[in-house]
C-alpha cells in the first residue's frame, strides 16, 4: 500500500520538525496470568500449529497428542508463552469458524489443566475463536490481522485476556502482499499498531495486557521486514512492549537465500538484534535455542 501522510496530530509535527522519534503512550510493563515482564525480561512464545498446512511444521503438531507433546517439549524449554493457531495464515483450504474451535479449543482446555502456570495464547482474528479459547483457559490473543474483526478487542477486554495489535498493512485476512509500497513503512506501522493499542484500552482491555507487533512480512516484502527490524527501537519507545514474530520467515530465508529448514541461524540473529532493539516477547518455532540465544543477550545488554 501506498500511505498516505501522517496520521495523528504527534507524527505531523514531528514530521515538520525532523523528528521520528515516536511519542511515548503505552505502559512499558507487561502483565499476563499474574507474570510481570519488565525491563530485559524477555519472553518466548512457543508455536503451536494445530493446522494440516501450516507453512513451517506442514502439520507436525496438527493432531491432539502431537500438539500436547509439542507443548510439553516447549515448557521444559523455558518457554513463557505458547501460542495455538487453527488456521495457516496464508493461502490455503478455507476454515469455518467452528472448524477453527474445533482445532483449538480442546488443545487450550487441555494444556490448561496440564501446565497451569503457562500463559496460554490463541492466534486468531475471530472474536467466536477468541471468547471460546477465553473460556477454556486462554490468558491472550494474538490477533495478527490488524483488529479484521473489531469485536476481539471487546472480547479481550470481557475476559481480561491480553491482546496484541498488529499491523497488517491493509490487507484482509489470509492475503499474502503482492508489490506493496509504503512511504515510510516504519511510520505506518508505529501509527497502525498505537492506533489499535489505544482502541483496544478505550474499549477497556488492561493497558498492561497490550502488545504491539510490527508484523514481519504481512502486508510487507523483505525490504520492509529488514527496515523494520533496524529501526525497531521506534516502536520499542512508544512504551507498548513489543512481540516479534520472525521465526522462520520469508524475508530470513530471502536474506540469506536459505530454505525454509535453514532459516535457524537467521532467525537467532533477528532475536539478538530485536532484543538489543528493545522488544519484549519473541514468538518462536525452536524454544530452546530462541531461550539460549535470548538469555545472553539479557546478560549483555
Amino acid at each position: 500500500m501506498v500511505t498516505d501522510g501522517p496520521k495523528t496530530p504527534e507524527t505531523a509535527a514531528k514530521r515538520e520538525t525532523g523528528d521520528r522519534r515516536p511519542v511515548a503512550h503505552g505502559p512499558g510493563t507487561l502483565r499476563l496470568r499474574g507474570r510481570t515482564f519488565a525491563g530485559r525480561r524477555f519472553a518466548v512464545m512457543g508455536v503451536i500449529n494445530r493446522t494440516p498446512d501450516s507453512f513451517y511444521d506442514r502439520g507436525a503438531t496438527y493432531a491432539l497428542e502431537a500438539a500436547l507433546a509439542s507443548a510439553d517439549h516447549a515448557v521444559a524449554a523455558g518457554v513463557d508463552i505458547i501460542d495455538v493457531g487453527g488456521v495457516k495464515a496464508g493461502y490455503g483450504a478455507h476454515v469455518a469458524e467452528a472448524e477453527e474451535v474445533r482445532r483449538t479449543v480442546p488443545f487450550v482446555r487441555e494444556l490448561r489443566s496440564r501446565h497451569p502456570d503457562v500463559v496460554i495464547s490463541v492466534d486468531t482474528w475471530r472474536a467466536g475463536v477468541g471468547r471460546a479459547c477465553a473460556e477454556a483457559g486462554a490468558d491472550m490473543i494474538n490477533d495478527t490481522w490488524a483488529g479484521a474483526d473489531p469485536d476481539l478487542a471487546r472480547v479481550a477486554a470481557e475476559f481480561g485476556t491480553g491482546l496484541v495489535c498488529s499491523h497488517s498493512g491493509g490487507l484482509a485476512p489470509r492475503t499474502d502482499p503482492h508489490r506493496v509500497r509504503y512511504e515510510d513503512v516504519v511510520e505506518d506501522v508505529v501509527s497502525g499498531v498505537c492506533e489499535l493499542a489505544e482502541r483496544a484500552v478505550s474499549v477497556g482491555v488492561r493497558p498492561d495486557g497490550v502488545m504491539i507487533d510490527p508484523t514481519h512480512d504481512f502486508g510487507k516484502n523483505t525490504y520492509h521486514s529488514l527496515e523494520l527490524t533496524r529501526r525497531l527501537g521506534e516502536l520499542a519507545a512508544t512504551g507498548w512492549p513489543v512481540l516479534v514474530a520472525v521465526s522462520n520467515k520469508d524475508f530470513v530465508g530471502e536474506t540469506l537465500g536459505a530454505g525454509l529448514t535453514e532459516r535457524g541461524d537467521g532467525t537467532l540473529a533477528t532475536l539478538a538484534v530485536s532484543a538489543c532493539e528493545g522488544a519484549r516477547v519473541f514468538r518462536v518455532h525452536d524454544v530452546a535455542a530462541a531461550r539460549a540465544a535470548l538469555d545472553v543477550v539479557a546478560s549483555v545488554v
